[in-house]
């Protein structure tokens, strides 16, 4: 039998599984980049606003750290230059998610070994994994092409496929990784810290040469996509840096994933007894997600850090320009550019934290879909009790690592601790509304739980990319965070932050309620 059988019936069905992620994450990432050309060009409508533009990122170090060089004065380089980076980064979580999901998930749950006992080649779950990831991509590609296209043609197609090789790279990465641990969320954990370190040496590199030459630079594929230079004289040859960083890796994976058996890896974890005490339902869940909570607030320390370390440059930046001076006030407030700028930022490491909940809040789905929950609730553990421990750590973690952000504003700007914590904790109500909407279809209808991955997009979309359009009042109070206070420098508003407390109550009481009632996964 041929080691790739039924590589098509598990491609339909990682397809089909995926048909709400895929499409969200995918949406997300296009229309932040379609939106940017007609943001860019009110911004900066005129070429002597856009060569002052370039004249002040080259002496703007921090800047370039953060966002990357800008190569060329057009809108499509503009473009590029304003979203390449994050869009990128975005295209690999969703890439390393997919493939995860549909290897190393499906054999931590037991599914796996279901599927190889029938007529199945024995790597086709891992090309179903990278095929459904290349959908992913391409998709993405031919929607960012087609969207730009008006922008220059052979920019739009160097832009959309870069994209799709940086997806690629991580989803080859992330099929290495499946093999070498025994568990999905180590490999997700482990192909993020990759995406991360990417992140940090293109910023290194950035910062030291305004023209993205710096060795540091070339040794991340990120620093490839700004070095592909989209409308501003493509060099089509970084494209083949792309074709043979994922040739090799997908050879890797495809090598380990023959030399070992299902289910097993090649860095198995360490044999028990565990140290420490797991005396109760939240000790083993804080000994679960203490890697992910460590790892989040390590992430959200140091973006406050260069955050508050960019907002003065930030703000002299947009002081002369009243469009771009408009969407940071929408976004933070009309209190001053620099407390605007400060609470635009951590309005977006809002959205962001609602991410961490959702994830922490789902590891009880994946608990209950892997059996491992099923022994510890035969025990003389309450469904509740074990449900708490993971909810503690999930709408606890969140505070921590917002409280961390904060210190990170204090350290990078050197700002009052005070405006800048309370801002950073005022997030919170927002967040947990998210997070209590993940508890509700969680413990009301397991099947849906992963959807609440759809409305924590859906309201990164909206904070992200609503105030950039000067979207309607009513679009913007479609997430909780439209409902929020401006800090630091607004007026707190206790009246919607107590309703939105009293809704994430409403929700997570709600979720619980129906935990109690149903079954359980089997």
């Amino acid at each position: 039998m041929s080691t790739l059988a039924r590589t098509g019936v598990l491609t339909r069905f990682a397809l089909r599984r995926d048909r709400v992620l895929i499409p969200v994450w995918v949406a997300v990432n296009t229309l932040m980049v379609l939106t940017m050309p007609n943001t860019l060009k009110s911004l900066y409508g005129t070429p002597a606003d856009r060569a002052d533009l370039l004249h002040q990122l080259d002496t703007n170090a921090s800047l370039r750290a953060l966002i990357g060089p800008v190569f060329d004065d057009s809108l499509g380089a503009l473009t590029a230059w304003r979203v390449g980076v994050y869009a990128g980064a975005l295209a690999a979580v969703t890439s390393l998610l997919i493939v995860v999901r549909h290897t190393r998930d499906e054999e931590e749950s037991g599914r796996q070994e279901l599927i190889a006992s029938g007529a199945v080649g024995r790597r086709a779950s891992l090309t179903a994994a990278l095929l459904a990831a290349g959908v992913a991509n391409g998709v993405l590609a031919l929607l960012v092409t087609a969207g730009l296209a008006g922008q220059g043609a052979a920019g739009a197609l160097a832009f959309g496929l870069g994209l799709a090789a940086v997806g690629m790279v991580f989803a080859t990465m992330a099929a290495i990784v499946a093999q070498l641990t025994e568990s999905a969320r180590l490999a997700r954990g482990l192909t993020a810290a990759v995406l991360g370190a990417a992140f940090v040496l293109r910023a290194a590199g950035d910062s030291a040469r305004d023209d993205g030459s710096s060795v540091l630079t070339w040794l991340s594929p990120l620093g490839w996509l700004e070095n592909l230079r989209a409308f501003a004289g493509e060099r089509w040859w970084v494209l083949g840096l792309f074709t043979g960083a994922v040739a090799v890796q997908a050879a890797v994976a495809y090598g380990l994933a023959g030399r070992r058996d299902v289910g097993m890896s090649f860095l198995p974890t360490r044999p028990g007894p565990a140290a420490g005490r797991l005396a109760s339902a939240g000790a083993l869940a804080w000994r679960l997600q203490r890697g992910g909570v460590l790892g989040w607030s390590v992430g959200f320390f140091l973006a406050g850090v260069v955050y508050g370390g960019l907002t003065d440059g930030a703000a002299d930046l947009v002081a002369d320009n009243d469009k771009a001076r408009e969407i940071f006030e929408r976004m933070g407030g009309q209190s001053g550019l620099t407390d605007a700028f400060l609470a635009a930022m951590v309005g977006m490491l809002g959205l962001i934290a609602s991410l961490y909940v959702v994830a922490s809040v789902l590891r009880l789905h994946g608990e209950e879909t892997s059996g491992r929950a099923e022994p510890v609730l035969a025990n003389a553990v309450g469904r509740l009790r074990w449900a708490g421990g993971h909810l503690l750590i999930a709408f606890g973690g969140s505070a921590l690592i917002m409280l961390l952000a904060g210190l990170g504003f204090v350290v990078g700007h050197g700002k009052e601790a005070g405006p800048i914590l309370a801002a950073c904790l005022v997030q919170l109500p927002a967040v947990w509304v998210i997070g209590g909407l993940a508890v509700l279809l969680y413990g009301t209808a397991p099947r849906l739980a992963p959807a609440a991955w759809g409305v924590a997009g859906a309201a990164l979309l909206i904070g992200w990319i609503g105030p950039a359009l000067d979207a309607p009042r009513f679009v913007l109070d479609l997430s909780p965070f439209g409902h929020l206070p401006k800090l630091p420098g607004g007026e707190m508003g206790w009246g919607p932050v107590g309703v939105l407390l009293l809704l994430a109550g409403v929700l997570v009481a709600g979720g619980l309620m129906g935990l109690r009632r149903r079954d359980m996964t089997t």
